[in-house]
């Protein structure tokens, strides 16, 4: 067999040669343009000489801070184009860690948008590799600025060469792209993608039972850009020629449903917080989602009673599926098999709840205290992986226990049941231990999720006298509820369907739950808050 170098520039050469017509729709902060994809394969040509032109070496980090629109996009393959490793940086994250993250990967270039600037200014003299900066903005001028040497992204294009030609002998085992985890605790930590990893987890994306993504479909990435590569989608999309919506800054659940209605968007991702806030713009309003085939949910389990939701009241296909920052990210995809379809409709809605099964090209072990668990849906254990778009160490950093004998070990506790379909159960460091047994965040969490008159919902343990940890329960009722449901309806809610010993302690209704950047509870932060509530050794009750 032929051995042709898997890179990351040869999907864009694909979609310029066979879909040039297909387009990308791209909301920006002056509005919405579309271009197609000849013309986006022109802009990244142009964008890989002009890096080249200012300086960019072979292997050199560049950074990206922005949103989800089509000079992002470009960047996604005009920096590799250019052979260099394309960094995208959380925006969300504090000043601090920014700064830490950019040193710490040696970004010699950093590719901004405007309304990101400050940012950058303010922690400039932190930042002292950073070697060049680049606005990318919709203003013709660039602004007055501290950074320098400061360029017109628009006019390095204007200067950069079309017909600049990628690599194609390019080693595929070399870095194409990066990011950090955000780090709930601790320094953030780099992960390395190569030109294979990427190219081989595009086609898991189009594999039919990983997401199947295709030419025919209309993909609209929430997920930011900036978070493990928008979960890969904007790769995948480029390379099948699918036409993409991106949404671009500060975006509300209301312009993703205007988004949705306006450009018959087939597929979107996102994680459960955001598809919380739409369901809601969804039940307000009157919107035409027929279009959609799939919201693609991850980042964190998904309550059962938020599927159900989509599924039964608006008639929009609602797929788990699980990865991290490790993993590119996609492993694992939650689909009912051929065998399953005339199961009850409870049935299939309690598999589909659940992460679902691995997607080809990846395998796994679940390691519990005493050696592998049984495949029997109640054993836990530590999800251990590995594949070919999994990493096997963090950058720039020692030896980590995350990387053992070849294997990922996740942090992530789930049990396997006979078919192989995955639960998360819980993070290891978030599962309570209460007298010796173990209750999971998670369950508790989407039972309360499906209550009628709750928003969001989240569980912590807090440390007990007499039985090591209890559970407690955080609620944010929709709107108009407060002080229409009690602490004790919500127990008797919860009763019926678990243990008696499960039972949160005490429930405390909040205004918000603390979330990470990337829109996930903060289980660290609200647990110091919850703690706060609570005096001595003994249970303060809350008002």
């Amino acid at each position: 067999m032929m051995n042709v170098p898997l890179r990351v520039t040869a999907m864009m050469e694909h979609a310029e040669m066979f879909f040039p017509k297909k387009t990308v729709v791209s909301r920006t902060a002056s509005g919405i343009r579309t271009f197609t994809y000849r013309e986006i394969a022109n802009r990244t040509r142009r964008l890989s000489s002009a890096l080249k032109k200012i300086g960019v070496q072979k292997g050199d980090k560049v950074g990206t801070l922005a949103w989800n629109h089509h000079r992002h996009l470009e960047a996604y393959f005009g920096i590799p184009g250019a052979e260099a490793v394309l960094h995208t940086i959380n925006i969300r994250l504090s000043p601090a860690h920014i700064a830490y993250i950019i040193n710490h990967a040696e970004d010699k270039v950093l590719l901004i948008d405007q309304d990101i600037l400050p940012l950058i200014e303010a922690i400039r003299e932190e930042i002292t590799g950073v070697q060049s900066f680049i606005l990318m903005t919709d203003e013709p001028e660039l602004p007055e600025s501290s950074l320098e040497p400061l360029y017109h992204y628009e006019a390095l294009l204007d200067e950069g060469d079309p017909n600049f030609a990628f690599n194609p002998d390019i080693d595929e085992n070399e870095p194409a792209g990066m990011c950090y985890t955000s780090a709930t605790t601790g320094n953030p930590k780099g992960v390395v993608y190569s030109h294979r990893g990427i190219v081989l987890h595009s086609m898991a994306l189009g594999h039919v039972d990983g997401g199947s993504v295709s030419e025919s479909d209309i993909c609209m990435p929430v997920v930011p850009m900036f978070h493990v590569n928008a979960w890969g989608l904007p790769f995948a999309a480029v390379w099948f020629g699918t036409t993409q919506v991106l949404p671009g800054p500060q975006f509300t659940p209301k312009l993703l449903a205007d988004l949705i209605e306006q450009e018959k968007v087939t597929i979107t991702a996102g994680v459960p917080t955001i598809w919380l806030g739409l369901l809601k713009v969804l039940d307000e309003g009157e919107y035409d989602t027929s279009s959609l085939r799939c919201i693609l949910c991850g980042g964190s389990a998904a309550p059962k009673g938020l599927i159900q939701a989509f599924e039964s009241k608006h008639n929009i296909p609602f797929a788990h599926a699980y990865g991290m920052t490790e993993t590119s990210p996609l492993v694992v995809f939650s689909r009912i098999k051929s065998y399953q379809q005339d199961l009850s409709n409870e049935d299939k809605l309690n598999i589909r709840a659940k992460q679902g099964y691995l997607v080809p090209g990846v395998e796994m072990k679940i390691k519990g205290a005493n050696g592998d668990v049984k495949w029997d849906g109640n054993e836990m254990g530590e999800l251990l992986l590995r594949g070919n778009w999994i990493a096997d160490e963090y950058y720039g950093e020692e030896p980590s226990s995350a990387f053992e004998d070849g294997w990922l070990h996740t942090g992530d506790v789930v049990t396997v049941d006979e078919e192989g379909t995955i639960k998360i159960v819980d993070r290891t460091k978030d599962l309570i231990k209460s007298g010796g047994e173990w209750i999971s965040s998670v369950d508790l969490e989407n039972a309360l999720i499906a209550h009628e008159d709750i928003f969001e919902a989240c569980v912590v343990a807090v440390p007990d006298p007499e039985w090591q940890e209890r559970p407690i329960a955080c609620v944010v009722l929709k709107e108009g509820k407060r002080g229409q449901v009690t602490k004790e309806d919500i127990k008797e809610y919860l009763k019926p369907q678990f243990a008696k010993w499960w039972i949160p302690d005490d429930v405390l209704f909040m205004d918000e739950i603390p979330k990470t950047s990337v829109g996930k509870f903060l289980k660290r932060a609200l647990r110091d808050q919850v703690r706060d509530h609570y005096a001595g050794e003994g249970r303060v009750e809350t008002k």
